[in-house]
């Protein structure tokens, strides 16, 4: 699979071909102004340190084009380019996205990997599970419910700087911030109930 690592200025779906409604994620409530919560996670120092895929480099860009600039998360990259969902993604506001690493992609068997991504409708299905259309940070991982843009639930639990989602995945990075989104890389796809 041919992974394309830069999506900056390339149209990727026009409106009609998005079925998410837009308002959820226009509705999403707006962020609280305070601090910006500091990234956690084993997974954080594997980050460049510096230039457009370091943390601070995320947070010039919208969360899709932020995510095109980070080498963990090639493959959800170019799964959100196969589903059209890029400039969805970058326009909306206050949302988090509990993003799979690459890693979290390996552990699916390739060819059902293969069906997901050559079925348009059942990833965005997928995509959109893995997207809350809130801002979510470590204060509310603890115990937290999150509706998806996807129409499900999420659940996390922990605490520290340990926590999960769903009780299968681990979130390895949390609190990255880009311009208009809250990234929490997780180390296992989220699947949507069925």
């Amino acid at each position: 699979m041919t992974i394309n690592r830069r999506i900056k200025g390339v149209a990727l779906a026009g409106a009609g071909a998005f079925l998410v409604p837009l308002a959820l994620v226009a509705a999403a409530p707006a962020a609280q102004a305070g601090p910006a919560a500091e990234p956690f996670g084993p997974a954080c120092s594997a980050l460049p340190t510096s230039g457009e895929g370091s943390a601070a480099g995320m947070a010039d860009d919208p969360v899709a084009t932020a995510a095109s600039n980070n080498p963990e998360l090639s493959t959800l990259v170019s799964a959100v380019q196969k589903a059209g969902l890029a400039d969805t993604l970058n326009s909306a506001e206050n949302i988090t996205v509990f993003a799979p690493t690459d890693a979290a992609f390996e552990k699916i068997p390739q060819a059902d990997l293969d069906k997901i991504l050559n079925d348009k409708e059942q990833l965005k299905d997928l995509l959109t599970y893995h997207v809350v259309g809130e801002k979510v940070t470590v204060d509310q991982l603890p115990d937290g419910t999150f509706e998806t843009l996807q129409g499900g639930r999420l659940t996390t639990s922990g605490s520290g700087e340990n926590f999960e989602v769903n009780n299968s995945a681990k979130i390895v990075c949390g609190d990255l911030e880009t311009k208009n989104a809250t990234v929490q890389l997780v180390d296992t796809v989220l699947m949507p109930p069925s």
